[in-house]
């Protein structure tokens, strides 16, 4: 898990962030080439990790949540940590 949130009515919830691409089959392609394979087998390792997550937390009461890019721009920290890069690179 990249993140536990407490929040102050006690609710827990567990964060996990990945690339968009990581969250969905690859698509079909060439079934047989390595960058296929390799999505395919992070496909199914991120399933099985997001699978015991979510039984866990459900087990302690708490919520599963998968964040990707897109959740990071709705809730406006992917826009302000693509300006600090982009900023602390230019004074260097």
């Amino acid at each position: 898990m990249d993140l536990k949130i407490k929040t102050k009515d006690g609710k827990v919830r567990l964060i996990e962030i990945k690339p968009k691409k990581q969250t969905a089959p690859p698509a079909n392609r060439n079934t047989k080439s390595r960058q296929y394979i390799s999505e395919a087998l992070t496909y199914v390792k991120n399933q099985n990790k997001w699978h015991a997550a979510e039984k866990f937390a459900k087990d302690n009461g708490w919520t599963f949540e998968i964040w990707t890019e897109d959740t990071l721009k709705e809730m406006g920290i992917l826009k302000s940590l693509t300006r600090k890069k982009r900023t602390s690179r230019a004074k260097r």
